[in-house]
C-alpha cells in the first residue's frame, strides 16, 4: 500500500494528540474517585485538575503501537503490530495496562509471531472482550478516513492482535469508524452502529440513539456504561455518545466523558480521539496542553 496523502497522515496526528489528552486528563481524576462525591462536584464545577504533571496511559502507549505501524508501512501488518505493542511495553511498562496485557506483552517480546496463540489463549481460550482495542484505535480511523470498508478491515486487523473475542473486535471498529465520520465532519451514531458487527457493541451503540443529548451525563453513562467493568460494550457507547454530543469541542467532550466517572481515563481516550480526529487540540486551555505529557513524534494542532 502506497502512503496516504499528507490530509490523512495529518488527521491521525490530530487525533493521537487528542486520544493522549483525553487519557492524561482522565487519569488526574482517579486520586478522587476514592471520594466519587469529590469527583463529581469537582467535574460538575469544571475545576481543572491541579497535578502539574498529567501522565498518559497504556491506552496513548497502545495508540503509539499502532502509529508506529502506520507510520512504517502505511497499514496494519499484524506481526509488525504484535512487535510494536511489545516494544511499547517494554518501554512503557508502568502505564496502568490491564490483567490480559501484562501477561500477553511480555511474551510477545519473545514470541511475537505467535500472536494469534498467545492472545486467543487469554481468558481461558475466550479471549479478551476488553475495552482496550478501542481505547487505542481511534488515529486509525482517522488515517483511513476516506474508505469507511477499509476502516472496518484495518480496525479489524488491529484488535486481533491482542483481542479474539468479537466484542473487543467490535469494540475497535465502532471506534475507529466514529474517528473517520469525525475527520469527515459526519459523525453520526447510527451510521456507526450500522458499520459494527453485530453484537453487544452494536446493540449499546443503538441504545445510545435513544439516548438525547439534553440527558445529564451521569445519567447516559448509567444507562450505556461508564467503563467500569472494562468491556468494550461497556464503555465503548457511553465515549461515542459524549463525541457525538460535542463534535465540534473536544474541552466539553471531554469534561462530558468525565461526569460519566468510571475508567475515565478510557472512555476520555475514546472521546478525545474520536472528536480531536477532527479538531485537534485547538482551543484547548494551554495549561492543559502545558501539563500533559509529551506526546512523541511532534504536535499537529
Amino acid at each position: 500500500m502506497t502512503s496516504l496523502p499528507t490530509p490523512h497522515r495529518t488527521a491521525a496526528r490530530r487525533s493521537l494528540e487528542a486520544l493522549a489528552l483525553g487519557d492524561a486528563f482522565g487519569e488526574r481524576w482517579f486520586p478522587l474517585f476514592r471520594q466519587p462525591r469529590m469527583a463529581y462536584t469537582q467535574i460538575r464545577a469544571r475545576r481543572t485538575p491541579e497535578e502539574p504533571d498529567w501522565h498518559w496511559t497504556d491506552d496513548t502507549a497502545m495508540a503509539l503501537g499502532i502509529q508506529r505501524v502506520l507510520d512504517q508501512h502505511g497499514e496494519i501488518r499484524q506481526q509488525e503490530l504484535a512487535e510494536s505493542f511489545a516494544l511499547h511495553y517494554d518501554a512503557y511498562p508502568a502505564r496502568g495496562y490491564g490483567y490480559g496485557m501484562h501477561r500477553l506483552l511480555p511474551r510477545l517480546l519473545a514470541e511475537s509471531a505467535e500472536w494469534r496463540k498467545l492472545a486467543g489463549e487469554l481468558f481461558e481460550g475466550e479471549g479478551s472482550l476488553g475495552n482496550g482495542a478501542a481505547m487505542r484505535v481511534a488515529p486509525l480511523g482517522a488515517w483511513f478516513a476516506y474508505d469507511l470498508q477499509l476502516v472496518v478491515e484495518q480496525a479489524k486487523l488491529s484488535a486481533e492482535v491482542t483481542h479474539a473475542h468479537p466484542d473487543g473486535i467490535a469494540g475497535a471498529i465502532a471506534v475507529a469508524v466514529a474517528a473517520a465520520l469525525s475527520v469527515r465532519e459526519e459523525l453520526d451514531l447510527r451510521t456507526v452502529a450500522e458499520a459494527t458487527p453485530e453484537g453487544p457493541v452494536r446493540d449499546g451503540i443503538e441504545r445510545a440513539l435513544d439516548v438525547p443529548f439534553t440527558t445529564e451525563p451521569w445519567r447516559a453513562a448509567d444507562l450505556l456504561g461508564n467503563g467500569q467493568r472494562i468491556r468494550a460494550d461497556d464503555t465503548v457507547p457511553f465515549a461515542l455518545w459524549s463525541a457525538a454530543r460535542h463534535p465540534d469541542d473536544l474541552v466539553a467532550a471531554l469534561w462530558t466523558t468525565a461526569e460519566g466517572l468510571g475508567d475515565v481515563d478510557t472512555t476520555c481516550a475514546i472521546t478525545g480521539g474520536v472528536v480531536g480526529a477532527r479538531t485537534g487540540t485547538d482551543g484547548v486551555p494551554a495549561a492543559w496542553l502545558e501539563r500533559r505529557e509529551a506526546v512523541p513524534g511532534g504536535t499537529t494542532s
